[in-house]
């Protein structure tokens, strides 16, 4: 397939894109186009390929990756170093025999195997000719690793519940986003006590703010500033550095 990647001339008048910052647009086109994007916008995207391709540093690079995750635009998994392109698929799908080739060979090499499923069910709910058989044997795969990381004694339901009895809350310890960002926590040397004293802290500061209280959630909390919450001194008003824009699912062309 030709190397190169279209970006729509209405991408500079859509609603969402209208309401992101210079920095945030220019990683945005980034996302789309460099070096490593695929016809199926799931594809290997190391940190240190972005701090090299763009010139930002790793907390920069982290910062806007978790922008666009909580844009609900991008997942990242920290576990395979992927990333996959949320609305790719509903606005960059050719239905040409040679293009649905090209894009079941990269989905089988996909190592986020919850990636390849959420894109072969959206293929499937969009009519698009992708083989949807692998979407089994991907869950097989995918319980056979929470098999393995039972074994790896991650106390994902104890942080989750603790989670929830504090923060009054209902997500799941089985989420694999959750768990992704739980697990690259704990590979970062932190504790089971650590996470708990986060919440503890985030908890007491944004539970009674209306406006805070949505990010007590495991995106929020588990993520990149989780070491700064865990250093935060005397509960201080901690706002997220940006702003989330109430019309975010409007951008239709989604890359």
């Amino acid at each position: 397939m030709a190397k190169y990647r279209q970006v729509h001339v209405e991408y500079w008048q859509d609603g969402f894109v209208l309401d992101l910052t210079p920095e945030e647009k220019y990683f945005y086109i980034y996302l789309m186009t460099n070096s490593k994007t695929s016809q199926c916008g799931i594809y290997e995207l190391p940190k240190r390929i972005i701090e090299t391709e763009t010139g930002y540093n790793r907390e920069t690079v982290e910062k806007l990756l978790q922008r666009f995750i909580d844009y609900g635009k991008i997942s990242y998994s920290d576990r395979t170093r992927e990333i996959m392109l949320k609305n790719w698929i509903n606005y960059n799908f050719i239905n040409s025999p040679k293009v649905i080739n090209c894009i079941e060979k990269e989905l089988e090499k996909v190592k986020e195997q919850q990636f390849a499923n959420d894109y072969r069910i959206a293929a499937k709910r969009l009519g698009y000719g992708i083989d949807t058989v692998c979407i089994d044997s991907g869950e097989e795969r995918e319980e056979e690793r929470e098999e393995e990381e039972k074994k790896n004694n991650i106390p994902f339901v104890e942080i989750v519940t603790y989670l929830n009895d504090v923060a009054k809350t209902s997500y799941r310890s089985t989420s694999k986003k959750t768990q992704s960002l739980i697990k690259a926590r704990i590979n970062e040397g932190f504790t089971l006590d650590d996470f708990k004293a986060v919440i503890d802290i985030k908890t007491a500061e944004w539970l009674t703010d209306s406006k805070m209280v949505k990010f007590l959630r495991p995106e929020t909390l588990f993520g990149t500033k989780f070491e700064s919450y865990l250093n935060q001194k005397g509960g201080s008003y901690d706002q997220p550095q940006f702003n989330i824009p109430e019309d975010g699912d409007k951008y239709n062309f989604g890359f």
